[in-house]
């Protein structure tokens, strides 16, 4: 039966570099605009990169098969609760709305994905269909919304043009199809970029601990909760309805699956909703609190779900 304690190591680095960027904050080192500039740099420069190599290097069959399917049901479940009440119950509108839905349904596949996967699966395979399909289908959707807003809804067409993560997905895709590679040196220089992604964006998330306006009150408080229930209960609990019953999946499939749909809400959220002004708050405190509270819930799947 897997134990605690190898979970904990994978979220160990999550709060350490939280906990620097609040330090960092705090501590006013990098001056009044370092979070803005921190996430510009992580939105328009080092996450392109990654998400550029991610996809370059991978099959664009990998995310067809019945295991992605109950994950895409999850998700699908997740975001449009979320969506729904944030439409009826919070009265979000256009971006929070947009931001709010993805708060609800998009997964820390990445960073959080892989160490849980390996302590608790002893395989991190799926992770890379999951960064698959958020990153062409979920986050598309989410960045058109962002986009045309921001933008006076200029036309769609030419929005993979205009945003550094679309391109960067939209030529990744490409150079998965035909096989193409950078050139040795360009490849290490993505590499480089790519790496300080992660840990720039939990820096910056940490620094917006310590700036963060005055509490606005029971009805963020309620939306928060209410996010972060559907992120760590009602998305693993749907995927494990689709997976069981209607496609009689493995028993390691059906971990892995439940597994990674209970991941919590990936920084990316945020990083989106700073860059884009929407619902700042909310993407942080989703973040955060659905982090902690993941602790729990991956661990009772593990227990669960996982061999005796």
């Amino acid at each position: 039966m897997p134990s605690l304690h190898p979970l904990l190591s994978g979220f160990a680095p999550i709060w350490a570099l939280t906990g620097v960027g609040y330090l960092v904050g705090r501590s006013r080192l990098l001056g009044a605009q370092a979070e803005a500039v921190l996430t510009k740099f992580v939105f328009h420069v080092a996450m392109p990169a990654a998400l550029f190599l991610m996809i370059s290097r991978t099959p664009l069959d990998r995310f067809a098969n019945p295991s992605m399917l109950a994950f895409a049901a999850g998700t699908a479940a997740a975001t449009g609760l979320g969506l729904l009440a944030g439409r009826l119950l919070f009265r979000r509108k256009g971006g929070e709305l947009a931001i709010g839905a993805m708060a609800s349904g998009y997964v820390n596949s990445a960073n959080l994905g892989i160490p849980v996967a390996m302590q608790v699966v002893g395989d991190a395979s799926f992770v890379a269909p999951v960064v698959l399909f958020q990153i062409l289908l979920v986050t598309p959707a989410v960045l058109a919304v962002l986009d045309s807003g921001a933008a006076g809804r200029r036309a769609l067409v030419t929005l993979p043009l205009r945003n550094p993560i679309l391109l960067a997905t939209a030529l990744g895709a490409v150079a998965s199809a035909t096989g193409l590679h950078l050139p040795a040196e360009l490849n290490h220089s993505a590499e480089l970029l790519g790496g300080a992604g992660v840990p720039t964006a939990l820096v910056a998330l940490g620094m917006s601990l310590h700036n963060r306006p005055p509490a606005e009150g029971r009805s963020r408080l309620a939306e928060t909760g209410f996010i972060v229930a559907v992120k760590t209960l009602v998305q693993p609990l749907a995927a494990l309805a689709v997976a069981g019953p209607l496609l009689h999946l493995s028993t390691h499939q059906l971990l892995t699956v439940v597994l990674f749909s209970a991941l919590p809400t990936a920084q990316n959220v945020y990083t989106y909703a700073r860059e884009y002004g929407q619902a700042t708050g909310l993407a942080r405190d989703a973040v955060l609190w659905s982090t902690l509270v993941s602790m729990a819930t991956l661990s009772v799947i593990s227990w669960s779900l996982g061999p005796s």
